[in-house]
């Protein structure tokens, strides 16, 4: 799967992978599986959250 992520997320990823000794993929798919546990516990509420936390963060910007 490939998919583009804005650039200045990529950089903190790769810094996360750089700091923890481990790559891109291995960050991304720990991240991931993280949100998708979440999600499965928590459903749509979860995803209101995310996206009042990206609303919050674009005024801030």
């Amino acid at each position: 799967m490939v998919f583009r992520v804005d650039p200045e997320l990529r950089r903190d990823i790769q810094r996360i992978a750089d700091e923890e000794q481990r790559t891109i993929t291995q960050v991304c798919e720990m991240l991931l599986n993280e949100g998708i546990e979440a999600y499965k516990k928590d459903g749509p509420k979860f995803m209101q959250r995310l996206v009042a936390k990206q609303k919050a963060r674009v005024k801030e910007s």
